[in-house]
């Protein structure tokens, strides 16, 4: 297929922003909670620093190779490094906006500020005195810049203290402070009636001068590197581990994409550090303060601030597919078995492979591993597994980005207990989410499968939307071992009976299915695409939802990042809406049903519709099979479609509305699947009471009395 421009096609990196403004609009939203509006923004600032390290990072890269070429967008890297600059510039000034003139009004409404020494009262400040002489001094490490002593490799990411000092002769000289990332950010000082915040560098700055004594303090600016963190890995070197042990060593010195000042930073300290550092203006962003907001996320968990944040959506455990069995694998072998995270717990998942760690008739276990916890309960049931003797195979993804040092760790942890870890397959990425379990039983060996969405990861599982699916019908087994194999092996890709796997059959799965849709459409046999996405990006796959969108094929996207197709565009996307849902909880599933001429075909699985879903990673999509799961599975779709809380439409101007509930009832489709569960599971209660108190038939009494 052309990938050439012959299609409106928004840019990637344009897209990304605006799906973060989405989430900066729920700052604004007066209706939430306080404490989860901080929260917002303190998702958008770590949004936008991993944005800078990877994605801006490699726009400046292009240009500093000299690399021209307009991408599909029609923009050259020199017209997309200008476009985002105004962007970010613009989605930085609404941030601030966000917290000066929105949320810290309304924190001090209820009792909470956050001051300067200077605002404070003499107790106050000399409990502040207290604990820098204290707790911060003794950390604290001031480097002077100089002839002798060269510009120091700041931390990615670290707040720092420029200083300028004059010595005994007048001169101009630097000097440099960390601010101490392993304390925290923000110090509560005593007061009777208020909560009263300072933050750390407005302690440090207060004191300067005592790191200084034989110096004239002209000014103290803090600022704050972002550097390029994207890892160049050598896969054909012959020890990846070691290879990407390597690569985060250098990622703590790639160059410096991102320079954080304040508005008011003292002239000579911004030359200094703009000429120290080789910095063109665009890489220069200068805020009102306080610089880097991502310690707002960290400042909204709290305690004793419930009354101002979500009411939590607790997870049911156990979810009603596994209520009343205390054999989990008993539960699967009886039909399959769907959850849907967090509103039914995560904890099923984690019970699985506990109870195959333990079970003795369990001969081996083989997961995938992507993304996991810092305490994984999972990893622990794999070393437990391992050491009971079973044969334990697991694929940790070393290539995940930003995970790579946890799933390091982790490798080494299963290879010391015996575990056979795999690291992945050259030149892809695994991120299929997949767990086998095999069992020796009366009637032979039986695979027991868990297939998901999301990560093997209990934190995460608590505020990422996902869905699994626990089978143990012969063709999921069979096609799970041809997996593991290809995985773990040299196998060629077999011709799977369920699984639609990439980068072998899945791009040509969904060309077909979409293809599908379109010669139905123009048959008049029934048609109609919905799909839920994290991102869509893929050119091909945009190509083919507008020629099906041409042939009268309805098309529902619930996309939550990324999008790139532009709908409701006249003689070429009229059929195609795109919804996004932002709300309390990230929303992670991947959903595909195609209409299929009047018999529905619905699958769920681990890609987005991006090339490197498609052509670059392993991943899994399977369909949900048995009229109750495919119930359902329509079912949440069509409730992620009526929600009018979280929901914004895109438009054909590429602007994002929220729906209009003119005249509607509320639908939050998180808070609803949330009552669900806890209903569905209220219900079995209340039915296993009821069978409680059945009395005895007369029949059953007479044989008692014999």
């Amino acid at each position: 297929m052309n990938r050439g421009k012959q299609f409106p096609y928004l840019n990637r990196e344009l897209s990304w922003m605006d799906f973060n403004g989405r989430v900066l609009e729920e700052a604004f939203e007066k209706e939430n909670p306080v404490m989860e509006r901080l929260r917002f923004l303190g998702i958008t600032a770590s949004n936008l620093d991993e944005f800078f390290m990877v994605r801006v990072a490699g726009v400046k890269a292009q240009i500093h190779s000299g690399y021209k070429t307009p991408d599909i967008s029609g923009l050259t890297p020199e017209d997309l490094i200008l476009r985002l600059t105004r962007k970010i510039r613009t989605f930085t000034e609404q941030q601030y906006t966000a917290l000066h003139r929105s949320i810290l009004p309304a924190l001090r409404k209820e009792g909470v500020r956050f001051c300067t020494p200077a605002e404070l009262n003499a107790k106050q400040k000399q409990f502040l005195s207290d604990y820098f002489h204290k707790i911060l001094f003794p950390v604290l490490t001031p480097l002077a810049v100089d002839r002798s002593r060269p510009f120091p490799i700041l931390s990615n990411k670290s707040l720092n203290l420029a200083v300028r000092l004059k010595n005994s002769e007048e001169e101009n000289m630097f000097a440099l402070v960390q601010v101490p990332s392993i304390l925290s950010r923000f110090l509560q000082v005593p007061d009777p009636e208020k909560k009263i915040f300072v933050l750390l560098e407005n302690v440090i700055s207060d004191k300067i001068k005592e790191l200084f004594g034989m110096y004239q303090i002209e000014a103290c600016s803090p600022f704050r590197l972002t550097r390029n963190s994207d890892l160049e890995i050598d896969e054909d070197a012959e020890d990846l581990l070691t290879e990407v042990q390597k690569s985060i060593k250098k990622r703590k010195r790639g160059r410096p994409v991102r320079l954080e000042l304040l508005q008011n930073c003292d002239p000579e300290i911004k030359e200094f550090l703009v000429e120290t550092l080789d910095l063109k203006p665009y890489d220069i962003f200068e805020v009102p303060g306080p610089i880097d907001l991502t310690y707002l996320t960290k400042f909204a968990s709290l305690p004793g601030y419930d009354h101002l944040c979500f009411t939590p959506i607790k997870p049911v455990n156990p979810p009603a597919a596994f209520w009343g069995y205390e054999d989990i694998f008993q539960a699967i072998r009886e039909k399959d078995r769907m959850v849907h995270h967090p509103y039914e717990s995560f904890q099923c998942v984690v019970d699985f492979v506990r109870r195959a760690a333990d079970d003795a008739d369990v001969l081996a276990i083989k997961q995938t591993l992507y993304r996991v916890s810092g305490h994984s309960p999972i990893i622990g049931a794999l070393i437990r597994a391992a050491e009971n003797g079973k044969q334990v195979t697991v694929l940790v993804e070393l290539k995940a980005r930003f995970d790579e040092e946890n799933n390091i760790n982790w490798a080494k942890k299963l290879e010391q207990a015996g575990c056979h870890v795999i690291y992945g397959l050259s030149g892809l990425k695994t991120h299929c989410k997949i767990l086998l379990v095999v069992r020796r039983e009366e009637d032979g060996i039986r695979r027991y499968l868990h297939m998901g969405t999301g990560n093997y990861n209990d934190s995460t599982a608590k505020i990422y939307t996902d869905i699994g699916v626990f089978t143990c019908k012969e063709p999921y087994g069979v096609d799970a071992s041809s997996l593991f194999n290809v995985l773990t092996g040299y196998s060629r890709p077999p011709e799977y009976r369920r699984f639609i796997v990439a980068p072998h059959g899945m791009r040509s799965f969904f060309h077909r299915m979409i293809q599908r849709e379109t010669e139905n459409a123009q048959k008049g046999l029934p048609s109609g695409i919905t799909a839920k996405v994290n991102s869509l990006i893929d050119p091909e796959i945009i190509q083919l939802l507008y020629q099906a969108s041409q042939a009268g094929v309805p098309i529902r996207l619930i996309v939550r990042g990324m999008c790139s197709l532009i709908p409701r565009l006249p003689e070429l996307s009229e059929t195609i809406t795109v919804h996004s849902i932002v709300g309390q909880l990230l929303e992670h599933s991947r959903i595909f049903a195609f209409e299929n001429g009047g018999n529905p075909k619905i699958y769920m699985g681990s890609a987005d519709w991006m090339p490197r879903n498609l052509d670059r990673r392993v991943e899994l999509v399977f369909p949900i099979e048995g009229e109750e799961l495919r119930k359902r599975a329509f079912e949440i779709l069509e409730i992620m479609l009526a929600d009018n809380v979280n929901t914004r439409i895109m438009q054909p101007d590429t602007n994002y509305l929220l729906v209009s509930r003119r005249g509607k009832a509320a639908v939050n489709c998180q808070t609803l699947f949330a009552s669900k569960a806890r209903k569905s599971v209220a219900e079995l209660k209340k039915s296993e009471e009821i069978k409680l108190l059945v009395p005895i038939r007369d029949a059953d009494s007479a044989k008692l009395q014999k």
